[in-house]
C-alpha cells in the first residue's frame, strides 16, 4: 500500500473575503465530465480492501470511544457499514446515524444529530464524528451547534466552500431543495465564518469527480489538518488508504 496521505500547501485567507473573490482566488468549479466518469473506479478501490487487510487489521487498537458515521447525500447507514465494521474491529464503538437516508437538509439534520447525541453519549463524553461528503457538512454543523458534545470531526470529500455549488450534484440539489446556488453559497460562507473549535481532519482526493477538491479545503479553521489521498469520491468510504488514515488519526488523538 502506498503512503497513506500526501500534503498540499494550504493558503488561509481572511474570512471577510467574499464568495466570488474566493472562487476566483482558488479556481473553484464543478468537476468535469472526465472526473465524473472516472468515479467508476470506486469498485476497484473496494476490491483493494482484501489485499490490504493484513496492514489494516494491524493498526493500533482503539480506546473504545464512541464514533458516529454520517452518510453522504442520497445514502444511508448501509454506505458506512464497512467502515463501521472496521472501526469496531479496532475496538471503537462505531455508531450509525440512524436517521434514514440523507436527503440533503444539513442544517435540519444537524439539529436531529444533536438530539441523538444527547441520548447516546456515555457519561456525557464527547463523540467523534466522521462524515462522508454531505455527511461531513452535517458533522461540521453539529460541532458548531453543540461543541461540548463533539470530540473531533473528520470529513471525507466534504464540500466546505460554496455548499453544493462546486459539486456534480449541485444543480440537482438546488432543484430538489428549491434554492438559488449563489444565495446559498453566501449563506454557507456566513456559517463557515463562525468557525469550529474542535480538532478537524479534512480528507480529500484531487481525483474527486463529485466535489471539486479545492472546495473541500477548509480555509476557515486554522486547526484543520488536511490529508490528501488517491482515489474517487464514491470510493472514499471503502478506500484502504482512507481507512488507514482514519485509524492513525484516531490513535494520534487518543494520545493528545
Amino acid at each position: 500500500m502506498p503512503e497513506y496521505s500526501l500534503t498540499d500547501p494550504i493558503e488561509m485567507t481572511a474570512t471577510n473575503s467574499s464568495p466570488s473573490e474566493r472562487e476566483s482566488l482558488y479556481g473553484l468549479k464543478r468537476p468535469g465530465r472526465l472526473r465524473r466518469f472516472l468515479e467508476a473506479r470506486a469498485v476497484f478501490e473496494a476490491f483493494l480492501l482484501l489485499p490490504s487487510a493484513p496492514l489494516l487489521l494491524s493498526q493500533h487498537r482503539g480506546d473504545g470511544r464512541q464514533i458516529m458515521l454520517l452518510p453522504g447525500f442520497g445514502t444511508g447507514d448501509r454506505s458506512t457499514w464497512p467502515l463501521r465494521r472496521f472501526l469496531e474491529y479496532l475496538g471503537y464503538d462505531a455508531l450509525p446515524w440512524n436517521l434514514g437516508r440523507n436527503n440533503g437538509q444539513p442544517e435540519a439534520d444537524a439539529r436531529r444529530v444533536v438530539e441523538r447525541l444527547a441520548s447516546i453519549r456515555r457519561n456525557d463524553a464527547p463523540i467523534t464524528l466522521i462524515g462522508w461528503s454531505l455527511g461531513g457538512v452535517i458533522a461540521r454543523e453539529v460541532a458548531r451547534l453543540e461543541p461540548k458534545s463533539v470530540r473531533e470531526v473528520m470529513t471525507l470529500g466534504t464540500p466546505v466552500e460554496g455548499g453544493p455549488k462546486y459539486t456534480a450534484a449541485g444543480a440537482l440539489f438546488a432543484k430538489r431543495q428549491n434554492i438559488d446556488l449563489e444565495a446559498f453559497e453566501r449563506h454557507v460562507h456566513e456559517i463557515n465564518k463562525q468557525g469550529i473549535t474542535c480538532p478537524l481532519t479534512v480528507i480529500y482526493s484531487r481525483g474527486d469527480g463529485i466535489v471539486d477538491w479545492r472546495a473541500s479545503i477548509d480555509r476557515y479553521n486554522p486547526q484543520a489538518r488536511h490529508k490528501r489521498v488517491v482515489g474517487s469520491h464514491l470510493g472514499l468510504g471503502v478506500n484502504p488508504l482512507v481507512w488507514r488514515l482514519i485509524a492513525r488519526t484516531l490513535t494520534d488523538s487518543s494520545r493528545s
